[in-house]
């Protein structure tokens, strides 16, 4: 493989305009195709096979399928001894609904008057609205006619707020987006002190996002994927996409610095780190391309989009990365390095001392790393798994505003009502149905039953007690499944038991997912060192670091510890999606530091030197740019904490996190202190599996000796004596 993508970097270099040309072809056809095939983009939340899922196949079956237009609700509340009753207020409120009838797409309003949605204490009332079309095809007009409308009842001194899915906007995190490159900017400023050696990495992750969106953009018009996926992709694309092209741009300047020509330092740079961008690109393709296996369509299709802009961040790096690099030539060194031919010898490196010190207390080094990851992963002892709702949406938004003046009103339970269907029944078995589910702990109440025309099926309303993400309601969803009505077969779906299913689908594809991404990934990595120990360790590594990564997000996402430093308003049960995505992301960012390191410190032992100088060679080499690459993923990860979306939110944080502990502690510190500890059995492979393993070339070996012999590499040699 290192003399394939040798041979690909040469041409590159050399055939660098036709090489940019042909990108910039690539980006213009995404562009018209982005414009032209795009589709909307959907939030719901479902799972094929469950029985939320069936349920709502039968309701639309039965009842028909008129209520798949959008709805929201306007909330009107006073508070004091002001009552909605009054006059005024009534007043007020009826001349509102009757301008949101007028709204466009409208179709029709429920007067909480007529409609009897008025608390007991007459201080909140609620009207739905009901929209022609769903949620994605409500206009920018049709919402904001929905919000004057409804606004002109804060003349009599009502509250106005509103909830829906309509409502929702994507929010497009540009400003996280801003604020995590420009530190990625100046972290790369600091490790080259060159800004065109700077400006590379940036330049064609960006490009490679860029793409990455415009085919999520495409994907939308022929599959339904999430709002999120667009962000979870550029996140993932910005922060690999700079590091990998930084790990080329390392290599490249250090075989200039050896006085290597352009052309043959793009070729070693492409052949040597290419080939460890390569496989760590794969392990993040793998786990986020394994998302398949849960069974779960929008986790798929997130995972996959996530993958592919990855795939198209190895594909520049290996090509047009050192097409630019032609273009800039010597101008990445620094300028006092330029007229150098060699690198100069000074005081020893940052990541050498730290390998000495770490191999000089590696069993201290290993004791105090292991603890304080322990410590950091109690807290998630206490991890409890929910989708998202209003409730956790930012307390100045008018969702939030709207769904606690509801809980207020009329019940915690009033905002995650359950729909059950009664099928094969008939009406008094339907009311049985009805008193059996009325006589269940957590229970307000049950409507009466609502029979289709065919008087076979019937359909009930449930207000639970608790709140949606209550474990109380959980309980209920259970409860109410497990019964036996006679003449009445019942099934519980509505968006709290759909969220219900959601979440334990995903809790329960964990396991078998983590087997899939661990296993493939050790055989890659077994390919990669040729050793079994080695694998074995990174993977133990990533579940020490997972762990202590769920205990921070517990730490400061549910119990709300320090979550004012991060802007965290509202805390709450962990999106259910978190812990599979994080899994999944953070094993694959992990593998690169140990890829990126320990090729490096293969390829020091291949050549001869002894288990613990490899160590100190390959951390000396690797350490710097390494910490480099991990303080640009901590940025850009960082900076989405900014954005307003949960999910996001949360995700940039953990991400952030798992990447400060997973480089710094575990890669940096207890990998070097565990390869010491074993010595020459670290590389141990038996005989038969030796044989039977392809050698892939992975740390450039073959292709060293190859051009050990080439008059320019003499040249080189006998110059340097």
């Amino acid at each position: 493989m290192a003399t394939l993508l040798y041979r690909l970097g040469r041409f590159s270099f050399r055939r660098r305009r036709t090489m940019g040309l042909l990108w910039v072809v690539v980006l213009a056809l995404f562009g018209v195709g982005a414009a032209t095939l795009s589709g909307p983009t959907s939030d719901a939340f479902s799972i094929p096979g469950t029985e939320s899922s069936r349920a709502l196949t039968v309701l639309a079956e039965k009842f028909g399928s008129g209520s798949d237009g959008a709805s929201a609700k306007v909330v009107f509340a006073v508070d004091g001894d002001t009552k909605l009753t009054g006059a005024a207020q009534k007043a007020a409120i009826e001349k509102a609904v009757a301008a949101i009838r007028s709204a466009p797409q409208v179709t029709a309003v429920a007067d909480p008057f007529t409609a009897k949605t008025i608390s007991a204490d007459a201080q909140t009332a609620y009207a739905t609205v009901s929209y022609s079309v769903d949620a994605t095809a409500v206009t920018d007009a049709a919402r904001t006619g929905l919000l004057a409308a409804g606004r002109t009842a804060e003349s009599a001194g009502i509250q106005v707020e509103f909830s829906g899915e309509m409502l929702a906007t994507s929010s497009g995190g540009h400003s996280s987006e801003g604020v995590g490159i420009a530190i990625a900017a100046l972290v790369l400023v600091m490790t080259f002190g060159a800004l065109v050696a700077a400006g590379l990495p940036l330049l064609t992750a960006l490009i490679g996002v860029g793409l990455g969106m415009a085919g999520i953009q495409i994907a939308t018009g022929f599959f339904d994927l999430s709002s999120s996926t667009s962000a979870l992709a550029t996140m993932l694309g910005l922060a690999v996409g700079i590091d990998y092209a930084l790990f080329i741009v390392s290599r490249y300047r250090h075989e200039l610095a050896q006085g290597r020509s352009g052309e043959e330092a793009a070729g070693r740079a492409v052949g040597t780190a290419g080939s460890a961008v390569v496989f760590a690109g794969l392990t993040v393709i793998i786990a986020l391309a394994a998302l398949s296996v849960t069974g779960i369509p929008f986790l798929t299709a997130m995972g996959l989009a996530a993958a592919g802009t990855v795939a198209i961040a190895v594909v520049i790096t290996l090509t047009l990365t050192p097409a630019l690099l032609g273009f800039a030539g010597r101008k990445v060194l620094a300028k006092k390095d330029r007229a150098a031919m060699r690198p100069p010898t000074g005081k020893m490196a940052f990541g050498e001392r730290w390998a000495r010190i770490v191999l000089k207390n590696r069993v201290a080094a290993l004791v105090l790393s292991l603890g304080v990851l322990t410590v950091a992963a109690l807290p998630a002892l206490d991890l409890h798994l929910a989708l998202p709702d209003d409730s956790t949406a930012a307390p100045d938004t008018t969702q939030r505003k709207a769904y606690d003046l509801l809980a207020e009103g009329f019940g915690a339970g009033f905002n995650g009502p359950l729909i059950v269907v009664a099928e094969n029944t008939t009406s008094s078995s339907a009311a049985a149905a009805q008193k059996t589910i009325s006589g269940l702990d957590d229970v307000v109440m049950v409507t009466a039953p609502t029979m289709n025309k065919a008087g076979d099926t019937a359909l009930l309303t449930v207000i639970p007690k608790s709140g949606a993400t209550d474990q109380a309601t959980q309980d209920l969803v259970t409860a109410i499944r497990d019964l036996t009505v006679p003449g009445a077969d019942l099934a519980v779906t509505g968006t709290t038991a759909i969220n219900i299913d959601v979440t334990q689908k995903i809790t329960k594809a964990l396991v078998p997912y983590l087997a899939i991404v661990v296993g493939l990934a050790f055989i890659l990595l077994m390919l990669v060192f040729r050793s079994i120990l080695v694998p074995l360790k990174a993977t133990l590594g990533f579940l020490v670091s997972v762990a202590a990564t769920f205990g921070a997000v517990v730490f400061v996402f549910q119990q709300g510890h320090l979550a004012g430093l991060i802007g965290v308003s509202s805390t709450g049960p962990i999106i259910s999606l978190m812990p599979i995505f994080l899994i999944g992301i953070l094993f694959g960012l992990a593998m690169d530091y140990e890829v990126f390191l320990v090729t490096r410190t293969r390829e020091e032992y291949v050549h001869g030197a002894a288990p613990n100088d490899a160590v100190i060679s390959g951390m000396k080499h690797g350490a710097r740019v390494v910490t480099a690459a991990a303080l640009i993923m901590m940025s850009v990860f960082a900076g989405f904490i900014l954005a307003d979306d949960t999910i996001i939110k949360t995700l940039g944080f953990a991400l952030a996190f798992g990447v400060a502990v997973d480089a710094f502690l575990v890669r940096m510190t207890i990998v070097p202190a565990v390869l010491s500890l074993f010595g020459k059995a670290a590389w141990w492979l038996p005989t038969w599996l030796n044989k039977f393993l392809p050698n892939i070339d992975v740390e450039g070996e073959g292709l060293t000796k190859n051009l050990a012999n080439t008059p320019q590499e003499k040249e080189l040699v006998g110059s340097a004596a």
